[in-house]
């Protein structure tokens, strides 16, 4: 990999996801709102016993609810963390930002690994950076390793080969 991490701004890179947070969060209450609005709505009154209408909406509205009050959770998860830099020979701990090549894909990936918020990506000088939590599979296969390190992980599809390339 010819651009190393430590180019990376982390501090950047956290508002980023704070910012993705935030308009995750706002989408999903309007959704919400608009959930909770329907499931009250005149038209979606019970016209026999059979009509389900209602009860639909009041389920959607209630799991619309509770994604809600978890994007909340995470929002303010994120104004605790700290953007702390990996020394090169560190091993893999949360924060750190980690380049990695699965062996089935050649291609480096790089996926940085917060306390919560896992699955947004971000951009940050022409490079996608994902972000994953220590409870995935392959956040759970990183944790303790150094540069140089192979690993597996198990996913859905079968044993997956990676190799550690740079920790920052």
């Amino acid at each position: 990999m010819s651009f190393s991490l430590r180019q990376l701004d982390k501090t950047q890179l956290l508002h980023a996801l704070r910012h993705q947070v935030e308009a995750a969060l706002e989408t999903l209450l309007s959704q919400q709102r608009d959930s909770q609005k329907a499931a009250t709505h005149e038209e979606n009154r019970s016209e026999h016993s059979k009509d389900t209408r209602a009860t639909e909406q009041s389920y959607l509205a209630r799991g619309l609810a509770t994604r809600v009050a978890d994007l909340r959770r995470t929002a303010l998860q994120l104004t605790g963390p700290v953007a702390r830099i990996f020394q090169p020979r560190e091993a893999v701990a949360a924060m750190a930002l980690v380049a990695i090549r699965i062996e089935e894909e050649g291609k480096p990936q790089i996926w940085w690994l917060v306390p919560t918020a896992g699955g947004f990506n971000l951009t940050e000088s022409g490079l996608l950076i994902r972000t994953l939590t220590l409870s995935t599979p392959l956040g759970r296969a990183l944790l303790g390793l150094q540069v140089g390190d192979d690993e597996t992980f198990t996913t859905p599809r079968g044993q997956r080969s990676f190799k550690l390339l740079e920790v920052a």
